[in-house]
């Protein structure tokens, strides 16, 4: 089994801090975030039930 070369690309990941020396999160996390915590609203009945569709 070899290994390829990319080309010298360097991936950078959700993990690796930006210019500002700060952690970033994707949108897709940021999103997933999100809907867990409406998620947990509408379980512990903190939203209405006649507000959601």
């Amino acid at each position: 089994m070899s290994k390829s070369d990319s080309g010298g690309a360097v991936a950078t990941t959700a993990d690796a801090p930006d210019q500002a020396g700060k952690f970033s999160i994707s949108e897709d996390w940021l999103a997933v975030v999100v809907g867990l915590v409406l998620l947990g609203l509408v379980l512990t009945g903190l939203i209405p039930q006649g507000l959601i569709p």
